[in-house]
């Protein structure tokens, strides 16, 4: 058996055991089946080449998907380099608004992917006394209450002032965050760029995981945030990779969908 036959065999077995694990482990999540359809993928790639398959295929063929696979992996490269990018970012003190994107809201209160984010925003509150704080995330068909409102719970429970702290419980995804916290720090009375409604100026720092925080900038800066920066929370160290991989598609779907700018 060739020696990149085993590499693609054991690769994909990899990838089928670590995505049994985020199956186990992390109810309600299906990304699981992503990780089981790249190994399935891989460990067919490596026995078609134990058997010698590509070698009865048309040069044009091999050239076509060898070409396929090189873009793809240039593309994802890409993409992984602008998720690790974000790891280190830290917002400069005195933002007008901070912006806590929300998570899963559990019966017992915060998911640990949420804590992560309140724990990384109760300390930026403490140390920025006009900071005010938009919590924002509507309420899942699994989840007690709305995540903003689960989330200024929290933010109460551990000492920040109920008055800092305005509530979204509509949006369902990042980019509805990010347009629906734009709204209410508008109809806070912010100040506006020279485009008018279209630009938020005042100083605005957003808070998530640190695998999520590229994808949000960009997705504010697309959505007229000007003078916007990131508070990186951290994140389960076992599920980095699959949090990581997840945004590659995060990032993709978005640029197709006009929601921000990779290139």
């Amino acid at each position: 058996m060739s020696a990149a036959s085993v590499l693609l065999i054991l690769a994909g077995i990899a990838c089928l055991l670590y995505g049994t694990m985020v199956m186990l482990l992390r109810s309600g999540s299906l990304f699981f089946a992503v990780w089981f359809a790249l190994g399935g993928f891989l460990v067919l790639l490596g026995v078609l080449t134990r058997i010698r398959f590509w070698d009865a295929l048309p040069r044009f063929v091999k050239a076509v998907f060898a070409c396929v696979v090189i873009v793809g992996l240039l593309i994802f490269g890409i993409c992984e380099a602008m998720v690790l990018s974000g790891f280190r970012t830290s917002a400069p003190p005195g933002a007008d608004y901070l912006i806590v994107l929300g998570a899963q809201v559990r019966p017992d209160g915060p998911s640990r992917v949420l804590r992560y984010r309140l724990d990384a925003a109760a300390d930026y509150l403490r140390q920025n006394g006009k900071t005010r704080c938009i919590v924002t995330g509507g309420r899942g068909s699994n989840e007690p209450v709305s995540e903003g409102e689960g989330m200024k719970q929290y933010l109460v429970s551990v000492g920040i002032d109920e008055s800092r702290i305005i509530v979204e419980d509509r949006a369902a995804n990042t980019i509805q965050n990010i347009q629906f916290s734009k709204a209410l720090i508008l109809k806070d009375g912010a100040a506006v760029g020279s485009s008018g409604d279209s630009e938020v100026s005042v100083p605005v720092a957003i808070v998530t995981n640190n695998f999520h925080v590229k994808r949000s900038l960009l997705l504010a800066i697309k959505q007229g945030f000007t003078n916007v920066s990131a508070v990186s929370a951290p994140s389960d160290p076992l599920f980095l990779l699959n949090n990581m991989f997840r945004e590659f598609f995060g990032l993709m779907k978005d640029c197709l969908a006009g929601n921000l700018d990779i290139f």
